[in-house]
């Protein structure tokens, strides 16, 4: 009864993280610049990469450190790569494409 209850939470986590990894796959895809792009990738695959990491830790209950030591460092790592791909981006003087405003470019730190 245990073994299917986990695996009924394995199944219900893998159907979540492939939702979330196609719509971070057409969010690449279809977003129009670097840093919405960024977003879809960053945020969404994130959380694909987390529930397909959950279905491993309740289908192989011997290897769970390592699955939550995993899902830790993703959870931790992932933004701060987000934010330096991006840092990276702007600096590089890529354009942000129909920009309502541009906080960064007002206070000087705009690439020239």
């Amino acid at each position: 009864m245990i073994e299917l209850f986990l695996q009924i939470i394995a199944l219900l986590s893998i159907i979540i993280g492939t939702v979330f990894s196609i719509s971070g796959v057409l969010g690449l895809i279809r977003l129009p610049d670097v840093y919405t792009r960024l977003h879809a990738t960053g945020k969404v695959g994130l959380f694909g990469v987390v529930f397909l990491l959950i279905a491993e830790v309740f289908l192989t209950p011997a290897v769970i450190s390592k699955g939550l030591v995993l899902i830790i460092l993703l959870i931790i790592g992932g933004p701060a790569v987000s934010h330096v791909l991006g840092s990276a981006a702007y600096r590089a003087g890529i354009p942000l494409k129909h920009a309502i405003r541009d906080d960064l470019g007002e206070t000087g730190l705009h690439p020239k």
